[in-house]
């Protein structure tokens, strides 16, 4: 009789966007001269009080095993982050700390979800979202956020949506892919249905530094104490602080859930890289001052793209007022003809870009919209300008 392997395993979709990211790579070391708009990091390196703190640590020896959900002069730097940012109350016995975003979301699904639970997903989404909840035995559903409500879950939408087998909504401001950015008004709608229905919501806040244009960062736990009893928000120092490779992430939720997301976590991966947490207590408790400079040329880079994107034909875009991604509809370029093929597909209009323009987009079918692209302006203007010429230049060949 022959093995079989995990069909839950064979059933995960690879990354798109670290396929994308991958391709670009390879074709830069042949010497070709690639844009790259697939990037979900920042472009600038981690600052340097941060890495003088993780130095400090290497010679202090802290590079020992700590706490498997992280040592407490972080829970309590993150319990004063969550409380004088966030406007949300914590205590250290709430707080987990792991080894990046994906990791939290990953302990968070695996302790909250029974198998056959459902959790409900608005479309535009990260695509890692669904595999995620497919893999701690959950079932997602998706709910498609249309162009004409900037790509946001309504709560309308919201109660039509929840079934006896709901199990938590993931609700992620400023989004990615959208860079959208859910109004308090917004989020206290859709509160007032996730207590009505007593249902979770994981609140995906990773890039609640990144926004602009006078938008502001509301934490839809902070919105009431019942809203609050069934929030888990999650965040971390990857995008803010130019933190990716250090593997950071963090949530706030009950202590009862924070303490099986901790059991979980212990047997999994023991606790987050000792050195990584040192360095992120002074990420988060020294000066800011990085962070604004971080955010006032990512503006720019927004501002410039999105001016761009508005004189282009035949592709529609929303004003981003978070993040760093601009979300693209390019439905009326998928009709047109490149080289006397019909595009037809994201897939292979990204694949067109790559080969023959030397531009890398992500194709968004991965994050529930096949008929849109991403583009990130974490990268230099000069980049996102010479990108733009060369996308600019592929929609005037198309017949």
């Amino acid at each position: 009789m022959a093995l079989t392997l995990s069909k839950k395993a064979q059933a995960v979709k690879p990354s798109s966007t670290l396929a994308i990211t991958a391709k670009a790579k390879e074709l830069k070391a042949q010497g070709i001269d690639v844009v790259g708009f697939g990037a979900g990091e920042p472009d600038f390196n981690t600052p340097e009080n941060i890495n003088n703190a993780a130095i400090k640590a290497i010679h202090d020896g802290f590079t020992k095993y700590t706490p498997a959900s992280g040592i407490d002069e972080l829970k309590k730097a993150i319990c004063d982050k969550f409380a004088n940012f966030n406007k949300l109350q914590y205590q250290p016995n709430q707080i987990v700390i792991s080894n990046g975003g994906k990791h939290s979301l990953t302990n968070i699904f695996t302790a909250i979800l029974n198998p056959g639970d459902e959790v409900i997903i608005p479309a535009p989404f990260w695509l890692s979202y669904p595999e995620i909840v497919k893999l701690a035995d959950g079932v997602p559903v998706i709910l498609r956020c249309e162009k004409s409500q900037n790509y946001k879950l309504t709560a309308k939408q919201l109660e039509e949506a929840c079934t006896e087998k709901t199990k938590a909504l993931i609700l992620n401001t400023p989004n990615n892919p959208t860079g959208m950015v859910y109004s308090r008004e917004e989020l206290q709608a859709i509160a007032d249905v996730v207590v009505k229905k007593d249902i979770y919501v994981v609140s995906d806040e990773m890039y609640e530094n990144l926004i602009y244009g006078g938008a502001e960062h509301v934490s839809i736990g902070s919105l009431g104490e019942e809203i609050y009893k069934r929030t888990i928000t999650c965040s971390g120092v990857a995008k803010s602080y130019a933190m990716t490779g250090w593997r950071i992430g963090y949530t706030g939720s009950s202590a009862e859930i924070a303490k099986l997301m901790g059991s979980v976590q212990s047997h999994q991966t023991s606790n987050p890289n000792s050195i990584a947490q040192k360095a992120t207590v002074e990420a988060l408790s020294g000066p800011q001052v990085t962070v604004g400079i971080m955010k006032n040329e990512f503006n720019k880079r927004r501002q410039y793209m999105y001016e761009r994107l508005c004189k282009m034909p035949l592709i529609d875009s929303v004003e981003p007022k978070g993040a760093f991604y601009s979300f693209i509809d390019v439905s009326k370029l998928l009709d047109k003809s490149y080289k006397g093929e019909k595009v037809e597909t994201v897939g292979k209009l990204a694949d067109i870009l790559i080969e023959d323009y030397n531009v890398a987009v992500i194709p968004c079918g991965d994050f529930g919209f096949d008929d849109h692209i991403r583009l990130s302006y974490a990268i230099s203007l000069e980049q996102i300008q010479k990108g733009l010429d060369r996308i600019e230049r592929f929609i005037n060949d198309l017949a």
